[in-house]
């Protein structure tokens, strides 16, 4: 796998012919939207098969499984092209493996008003499935939001595990100290949503709880380690797995990183995994900065490692862009979440060449945009492939449990190309 940086004069017949690649597999490996117009700056990737296969008349995708001593989910999760169409093409060229280093499990994060589409995409990719259609309310009364059934169901057809998530967040993002403090001083609250969960779960058929902790830190740590020492002791009684999310805070002071004094040994027992993410939202309020910062995220993950054994250790990777108002005033500068195409193709239209940060190893770009007359500058900061290779060299260097993917509601190719280039991806049920 390499990694190459448009230049002034590319294209993408120049760009495929340099790496010796084909063009169809340079734009979908890096889901081109307008591979006839990069972007000076863009990020390329450039995965090299290790085996492929040239489809004949008459195979099926598990002919060709049986034939390689794969599993089928295996060549959909190298080629998911064939997701969009269902079918095979007579003479087309199919990934059958790439050289990769280890195995690890992903976990996506997603609302049950998925694009079918796009579940199907993502859903070979997978090992969990975590789906954020729940909130504990008033009183741990649990209020559900859509129909996941649909959901869970293609996620176990796919071989996949469903996840509930549980958290006092709204649909939003909008977290709720006062709930989330009401259920931590209430056994009886704590066990009015831990019943309904169970219910919910066996009704739906989740296999496992994913819950969310956006107020952990040192002061109170004793109060969640109850709580999630009381869900373990119900969900193992039920069969059902168990997962943590933290939604980690950092502070960064003097050049120096801080990190908040939590033990998260004494969590460890109660659970399958702790997942380590920075959630970011279609809101966000703060100042412009970094979407994923690759020194912070390494500090959390150093730190965690030394309390915790990393085979059940998952590193946080959001996937989502945001577009900021200069200069930045709070509570006044326009601020707007964008995908990943939305940004290169943003970066297109103004122009512009999208730089490089080495510090969080995240891109960026500056354009204006012309209000009632006058230009406002604006900056933009995303993630491509060099991003996320920052973050699966985490995961290599430390032997983690694998990745988490916030969010999952678009398929954005340079992340599952990136990953299955260098990981296998443990398939459990």
């Amino acid at each position: 796998m390499e990694i190459y940086v448009v230049q002034q004069g590319d294209t993408i017949h120049t760009v495929a012919e340099k790496f010796n690649i084909a063009v169809d597999k340079l734009v979908y490996d890096n889901g081109l939207v307008y591979p006839y117009n990069l972007v000076i700056g863009q990020a390329i990737i450039i995965a090299y098969p290790k085996q492929t296969h040239i489809v004949h008349e008459g195979e099926t995708l598990q002919s060709i499984a049986n034939t390689y001593g794969v599993s089928e989910m295996q060549i959909l999760r190298n080629n998911s092209f064939i997701s969009d169409r269902g079918t095979l093409i007579l003479g087309e060229t199919l990934v059958i493996s790439y050289n990769t280093i280890m195995s690890i499990s992903t976990n996506g994060f997603i609302y049950p008003y998925v694009r079918k589409e796009t579940l199907l995409k993502i859903l070979p990719n997978l090992t969990y499935l975590t789906i954020f259609n729940y909130t504990i309310s008033e009183r741990g009364e649990v209020k559900e939001y859509y129909d996941d059934s649909s959901v869970v169901n293609t996620a176990k057809e796919y071989g996949v595990i469903p996840l509930l998530l549980a958290s006092t967040l709204s649909p939003q993002g909008e977290p709720n100290i006062k709930i989330a403090y009401d259920i931590l001083l209430s056994e009886e609250y704590q066990d009015r949503s831990i019943n309904q969960f169970v219910d919910i779960m066996k009704q739906k058929g989740y296999l496992g709880m994913n819950i969310v902790l956006n107020f952990l830190d040192k002061s109170n740590q004793s109060l969640y380690l109850n709580f999630v020492r009381r869900i373990s002791e119900h969900l193992q009684q039920e069969g059902l797995m168990f997962f943590i999310t933290n939604n980690y805070a950092t502070q960064e002071s003097n050049g120096s990183i801080s990190i908040e004094d939590i033990d998260y040994s004494k969590f460890s027992p109660y659970v399958n995994g702790l997942i380590f993410i920075k959630f970011v939202w279609s809101t966000n309020l703060g100042p412009p900065s970094p979407v994923s910062n690759i020194e912070n995220i390494r500090a959390v993950i150093d730190y965690a490692t030394s309390l915790v054994s990393s085979d059940k250790i998952v590193v946080g990777n959001p996937v989502i862009g945001y577009d900021w108002q200069l200069p930045y005033v709070p509570n006044w500068s326009n601020v707007s979440s964008m995908s990943i195409d939305s940004a290169l193709y943003l970066a297109k239209e103004t122009g512009v060449i999208i730089q490089f940060d080495e510090v969080s190893k995240t891109p960026y770009f500056y354009y204006n945009q012309i209000y009632f007359g006058a230009p406002v500058e604006h900056i933009v900061w995303f993630i491509d492939v060099r991003s996320i290779e920052e973050l699966s060299d985490v995961i290599l260097e430390y032997a983690l449990n694998g990745s988490g993917i916030w969010n999952t509601m678009i398929y954005y190719p340079q992340v599952w190309t990136t990953m299955n280039a260098r990981f296998d991806t443990v398939k459990l049920i």
